[in-house]
């Protein structure tokens, strides 16, 4: 029951964060007068419908995603240059140009789409994707700073008692002693200064001991309100570099970087704390930049992860996922049995994934390929140069953009995205992705 209601959740949430995408679009669209006859949230039948003023606002069967008609996005035949050719791709572009037409009520040319100004065009098109950027901010600052998230505090909470051997977790008897062990280090030691360094937080004193490999340092801990000095000699080991997106560093050899560090053995007692009201903000523009990466090498990760559908690999646990795998890790929140997780952490993990989906919304709305808002507003910066140019040069206005030219370029998106989808839910399904 907990993770059909996950699911309700998430699929509700998403709709509203859908809803208030088309909102963006729609509101500027009006304010520049521009005639919007549909707002829906889902695509496929019709299940309600109201209808305003001169918009039909309604809702539809399949809730993956949503749309507004803003009328006149295409120019007619009369005021762009003329289409060349007989073929296909030439009937796709008047068809859609025909219907485009159609749209616009006799007398109302002027409340056409193409007629407005690039930068009114760049605002209603990049309007649903900033929503997203939004709501991704707001949610991950509301779980952030009120509820908090799990942090690494200074006390120790446990002692490992050996350096383990290179990718083992156990220890056994031939294992040396770890330097924490050796130095007398006990859970409930809150650590203060590191090399005589005192320290803020336990990144910074884990970066110091990793930078003292091999060097004997004191360390200076609060036990039970008494301060001990400790003497340390951080064991070297080596470990994968990590660029700033968490994915490992590879040399010429294609085989990932290492780095010697010091070793200590010990384990930091983790607190859910309040974090400041700019973490939702930082930690926003640190995943955009983890899901601009992902954008960029999709084609690979879809590869990989429909070789694992097949069988023919394991699916990583960083792997792209579909709306079901999105369902998936939903549900695993909701049902979660683990102590301490309550109904508090279970809304924050709730938030942040729906800011991430509103993030990922935002970053791939805004490629710059039809039939994706940041293609219309590619289109419309094309616009401003071609504007520019025939300033420069003394000559009139030239013709808008001919949007419908990019047509057979939208359906051959739409079949892409349409094959990735399929790809990802199936994947989803045989080989799914964990969080627990």
């Amino acid at each position: 029951m907990a993770t059909v209601i996950g699911v309700v959740v998430l699929v509700v949430g998403l709709l509203v964060s859908i809803a208030l995408h088309e909102v963006g679009h729609m509101l500027p669209a009006k304010k520049f007068g521009v005639r919007v006859s549909e707002y829906f949230v889902g695509f496929g039948p019709t299940l309600w419908s109201r209808r305003g003023k001169e918009t039909e606002y309604g809702l539809k069967a399949i809730p993956l995603g949503g749309y507004v008609k803003l009328v006149g996005m295409i120019p007619p035949a009369d005021r762009v240059k003329p289409v060349r050719g007989t073929g296909w791709a030439s009937r796709l572009i008047a068809d859609a140009r025909e219907a485009a037409v159609e749209e616009i009520h006799e007398g109302e040319d002027s409340r056409a789409f193409y007629h407005l100004t690039w930068w009114r065009k760049v605002i209603v098109m990049a309007g649903g994707p900033l929503v997203n950027l939004a709501l991704a901010i707001l949610m991950f600052t509301a779980t952030l700073t009120f509820i908090g998230a799990p942090t690494s505090t200074l006390t120790v909470s446990a002692v490992v008692p050996c350096v383990p051997a290179a990718g083992a977790t156990e220890c056994t008897a031939t294992d040396p002693e770890s330097p924490a062990a050796a130095a007398g280090l006990q859970a409930g030691d809150t650590i203060t200064t590191v090399d005589g360094v005192e320290v803020a937080d336990w990144d910074q004193a884990t970066s110091i001991i990793a930078e003292s490999a091999g060097q004997t340092i004191p360390v200076e801990v609060d036990r039970a309100g008494t301060p001990v000095t400790l003497s340390v000699t951080p064991e070297p080991r080596e470990r994968v570099v990590y660029d700033d997106l968490g994915q490992p560093v590879t040399g010429d050899d294609d085989e990932p970087v290492t780095e010697t560090v010091g070793y200590m053995g010990m384990y930091s007692d983790v607190q859910v704390q309040q974090q400041p009201l700019t973490a939702g903000t930082v930690l926003a523009w640190n995943y955009l930049g983890q899901t601009l990466d992902v954008i960029i090498h999709l084609p690979e990760h879809i590869y990989h992860t429909a070789r694992a559908a097949l069988g023919l690999e394991e699916r990583d646990a960083s792997s792209v996922i579909g709306v079901v795998g999105v369902g998936q890790v939903a549900g695993e929140i909701a049902s979660a049995d683990v102590e301490g997780y309550g109904l508090t952490q279970r809304i924050g993990d709730m938030l942040m994934l729906l800011g991430g989906l509103n993030l990922a919304l935002f970053a791939f709305n805004m490629i710059p390929l039809v039939p994706l808002d940041g293609g219309h507003i590619a289109s419309a910066l094309w616009q401003a140069i071609k504007n520019g140019w025939a300033r420069v040069r003394g000559l009139s206005m030239p013709a808008p953009v001919d949007v419908a030219r990019m047509m057979p370029l939208a359906y051959g998106m739409f079949g892409v995205l349409l094959v990735m989808g399929v790809i990802l839910i199936y994947a989803d399904i045989v080989a799914p992705v964990t969080v627990t």
